[in-house]
């Protein structure tokens, strides 16, 4: 099956959802690790299927892949903080985490933008 850019673009849209969230509001370490996994599972689903001969998406799809299993242990260890300032420390890094995931889909649309130019 070839790219789907849709699929990618929804996924960056439930990630930037996500990081928007973990920085604007007092977002609840339970409603995150929902939410969380609602993308790994978006990801199973809609993305993974989209097995791509080019080893540079697969590369970014390993990627992604380990990313997302990350994200879920940061989401636990945010549950896991007592103190404020730990918490904090923690959602930047599931806030930085999101980002890369973001730039990973960035970068496998990429090659697709410029093709329809």
């Amino acid at each position: 099956m070839s790219l789907n850019p849709e699929k990618y673009v929804a996924f960056v849209t439930l990630l930037e959802q996500l990081r928007s969230d973990a920085t604007t509001t007092q977002i609840v370490a339970l409603e995150l690790r929902q939410s969380v996994a609602s993308l790994q599972q978006f990801f199973g689903q809609e993305i993974v299927p989209l097995a791509d001969e080019n080893w540079r998406v697969q590369s970014y799809q390993t990627e992604m892949s380990k990313q997302l299993r990350l994200l879920a242990i940061d989401v636990m260890f945010l549950q896991g903080a007592r103190q404020a300032s730990t918490a904090q420390t923690r959602l930047q890094t599931i806030c930085d985490r999101l980002t890369t995931l973001i730039q990973y889909c960035d970068a496998i649309l990429q090659p697709e933008a410029e093709g329809e130019k």
